[in-house]
């Protein structure tokens, strides 16, 4: 019964999350849902910016400290290493639902693309930053990313080993496509508004901030050779593989096959 319930319990917290993804999909890009970033007349008052900076302030404190390998050592004495990944994605999916619901629209209009061929542009970016987004989870392994795999595992009743960092797909030209994929979504729209622009810029901060905690946690993990991997692909910004005079880099086998080393890792900040 046990392992049924930690099974129940973690496809719960994935279906939720497939919920709360397209939501943001359309929270972010006002379609469809019946409230988005800009939805009603928001008037741009002082309590206005206070709520929306305390909810995206939340939505980062719980990542930034929920990712953090510390925090993670003192809540697996709490509960289950099975169910440690879907809490965080439950907790997550909570606090964005709790964003949708409070945020308060400042629709003062700062800029806005002009004619329908701009218009159709940027919103042609917008989806393909989320399918950069979605393809990024399935080029790490999108199912240990939301929790399916470890609860899985232990209904099967297999010990649970962490998977190890790979650079597949996307990894080979940038070390955080998800991100990249996330900073497009955030920016890409026909119409900014003062509400939008806040929220982008303080995802952009937040994210550029967890890179660097992140790749801290990854250094100390994988040390010399996530350093290389470090030293060879770009963050964000996509760019040849090159040594400092200029000759292409070459790549070891291990990373011509997806994989840095065998150490486990997760990615996350």
């Amino acid at each position: 019964m046990a392992r049924i319930a930690v099974l129940a319990y973690g496809t719960s917290a994935y279906a939720l999350f497939l919920g709360t993804f397209l939501y943001l999909i359309g929270f972010v890009g006002n379609l469809v849902v019946p409230k988005s970033i800009d939805s009603g007349a928001g008037a741009g008052t002082l309590a206005a910016w206070i709520v929306d900076a305390g909810l995206l302030g939340l939505f980062a404190l719980q990542h930034s400290v929920m990712a953090r390998p510390g925090f993670k050592r003192r809540w697996l004495r709490i509960i289950p290493i099975a169910i440690e990944r879907s809490t965080f994605v439950l907790l997550t999916n909570v606090i964005l639902w709790l964003l949708f619901w409070q945020w308060r629209p400042i629709a003062t209009t700062l800029w806005q693309v002009p004619g329908g061929l701009g218009t159709a542009a940027v919103q042609s970016i917008f989806v393909v930053a989320w399918i950069v987004v979605l393809l990024g989870t399935f080029m790490t392994n999108h199912f240990e990313l939301f929790g399916l795999r470890q609860v899985w595992l232990h209904f099967r009743g297999t010990p649970y080993a962490p998977i190890a960092f790979t650079t597949r797909g996307f990894y080979r030209y940038v070390r955080h496509p998800l991100m990249v994929g996330f900073l497009l979504a955030f920016w890409a729209t026909p119409r900014m508004t003062a509400g939008h622009l806040m929220f982008a810029f303080t995802m952009t901060a937040y994210v550029l901030f967890g890179i660097r905690l992140e790749e801290r946690d990854l250094a100390k993990v994988l040390g010399k050779s996530y350093e290389a991997y470090r030293a060879s692909t770009p963050a964000l910004l996509p760019r040849g593989r090159s040594t400092r005079d200029g000759a292409r880099r070459p790549r070891s086998s291990r990373q011509r096959h997806g994989r840095i080393r065998t150490e486990p890792v997760g990615r996350g900040i």
